[in-house]
């Protein structure tokens, strides 16, 4: 029940996922984008009278998280809920015993977007052979760390403490990913990752880190604290 309550009300227009190559003829155009009365630009594009927009940018407009498994996509977004008259109290920010604060649950989601963020950019450069640097790495370290930082000064349960402890370990976990991916560019070791994207996707730590941000998107999207041996 509380997982259902969790996802929010639909999104009120319709999300189409575009492959890169119809992206690339289209013409984009940059729009302000409201989703759950959370607003950023974001660029779309028009293609036979119909509107489309990168799912990431959806994702981040809404403070959501983006997930990809095999032919599965999944997108959540934070709770959504109107604003508590005096009478009527929000029971949102009376979390059970093993509930999450709505605040850190937010906070939470959004770290989470970052360290993908951080993790799936330095992927994708390596695979395509962009020149990667620490000083490049480090701009998307800073902004996972300010996230972490966020979510640490929204605690105020004992379940957002314990999440907050996995949050802390997965963004380690892609911090050592991130340093070993540096490493391998400076000695010239990227080869076997752009003959093979699947060669990077199967590394033990790539493996670690992909699971257990998967798990911890879906616990704080459910508002309740579990605990996955792919975070420790």
């Amino acid at each position: 029940m509380m997982r259902d309550q969790c996802w929010g009300k639909p999104v009120i227009f319709l999300i189409l996922l575009l492959t890169r190559d119809a992206l690339a003829q289209a013409k984009p155009e940059t729009r302000t984008v409201v989703v759950n009365g959370n607003s950023g630009p974001a660029a779309v594009v028009n293609i036979n009278n119909r509107t489309y927009i990168d799912l990431e940018n959806l994702a981040r407009i809404a403070h959501g998280t983006l997930g990809f498994d095999g032919h599965q996509i999944t997108l959540v977004f934070p709770i959504s809920t109107p604003t508590p008259s005096a009478a009527s109290p929000d029971i949102n920010e009376q979390p059970t015993r093993n509930g999450l604060s709505r605040s850190f649950m937010m906070a939470g989601i959004e770290a989470i977007a970052q360290m993908r963020e951080w993790a799936s950019t330095m992927a994708y450069a390596i695979q395509n052979g962009y020149g990667v640097t620490e000083s490049w790495a480090a701009d998307y370290r800073e902004k996972a760390a300010n996230s972490l930082r966020l979510a640490s000064t929204a605690v105020s349960t004992d379940a957002d403490r314990s999440a907050l402890q996995l949050l802390t370990k997965e963004f380690e976990s892609v911090e050592s990913w991130s340093t070993h991916l540096v490493e391998a560019k400076n000695s010239m070791d990227t080869a076997k990752y752009q003959t093979s994207p699947n060669t990077l996707r199967e590394e033990p730590l790539s493996q670690k880190l992909v699971n257990c941000g998967r798990f911890l998107a879906k616990m704080l999207g459910s508002a309740e604290f579990q605990d996955d041996p792919s975070c420790h």
